[in-house]
């Protein structure tokens, strides 16, 4: 009797850590990051397709040999639209995070994506856990030196193309809009992501080259598919107010995108987030009733196993 009772209480006792590991991964903070045009954190992430270069490299030094294994989890939290007082100049591709500090190396070779003024675009932005909220997509200002530190007023002063809540398709989100006539050479864009469902705002820095200008000294510079050059060029803001994914199919990965979805969900926060309490709550209670339930019924057996010995 006491050896069948010691085995079914081990089995028991086996069963909950396997239970406690699911839910943390279930209940992991990861959230997303733009992958066409390719971000600076994706590309450098663990699963970037451009991990190895020069400018990856740097990143991952400044950052103390601390590579950015949270590549979807650049977020901050409590911003409430005060993006500006917020994020400081020369260190807007990290949020001020010093998690993130080495996307803020003031370079012209970071991998890139090459786009055509005045062309329709759409932003392929991947997710891993969606939210509600708002995109805006922001653009440098024709003249901007990339080997200078990126200041908000770098930026244009209103978005080129915005989307609140757009589906997901595919795992990610698609907003679509029509690039600034006369850009030439490097440029960042820039996206902010709102959150209404969250507290948190985040931020991405994705490096473009428009025609007009070879790279500098830098990695391939990727086409993105499907950018066709507008008939009547405008750089007026575009606002999608559908948010529906783009009429031609999802472009495919290019040579800069890093692999669209890690396998596991990074941990909560990064190192140097700011406090954040994100509304997950609704997931992590029924993910929770489900391990009481299952233990329940482990409980159970177990019982009535030893009662019948």
């Amino acid at each position: 009797m006491t050896a069948h009772r010691t085995a079914a209480a081990a089995a028991l006792a086996g069963a909950v850590p396997l239970l406690l590991t699911a839910v943390a991964a279930g209940t992991a903070q990861a959230h997303g990051a733009p992958t066409d045009p390719v971000s600076r954190v994706a590309a450098c992430g663990p699963e970037g397709a451009q991990g190895a270069s020069a400018a990856c490299r740097a990143a991952v030094a400044a950052n103390g040999g601390s590579a950015f294994d949270q590549w979807d989890n650049l977020r901050v939290a409590d911003v409430r639209g005060r993006d500006r007082e917020v994020v400081p100049d020369g260190q807007l591709c990290s949020a001020g995070l010093d998690a993130y500090k080495g996307l803020d190396i003031a370079r012209a070779d970071w991998p890139a994506t090459a786009l055509k003024a005045g062309a329709r675009f759409t932003l392929t932005y991947r997710t891993t856990i969606p939210h509600e909220g708002t995109f805006d997509l922001y653009l440098t200002k024709e003249g901007y030196d990339p080997a200078a530190p990126l200041r908000w007023a770098d930026l244009s002063a209103k978005p080129f193309a915005t989307a609140t809540d757009p589906q997901v398709v595919d795992g990610a989100y698609r907003i679509s809009g029509r690039l600034p006539a006369g850009l030439t050479g490097r440029h960042v864009l820039y996206t902010v992501w709102r959150n209404s469902s969250t507290p948190d705002t985040y931020y991405s820095c994705s490096d473009v080259e428009f025609a007009g200008h070879k790279e500098r000294g830098g990695e391939p510079v990727a086409r993105q598919p499907g950018s066709q050059p507008a008939a009547e060029p405008s750089s007026e803001p575009v606002t999608d107010p559908a948010s529906q994914p783009a009429s031609d199919p999802p472009a495919q990965p290019t040579a800069s995108q890093p692999v669209t979805a890690p396998g596991s969900a990074p941990a909560d926060e990064p190192v140097g987030q700011p406090a954040a309490a994100s509304a997950e709550g609704g997931s992590t209670a029924v993910l929770l009733g489900g391990v009481a339930a299952v233990l329940a019924l482990l409980a159970l057996g177990v019982s009535a196993f030893l009662r019948r010995r």
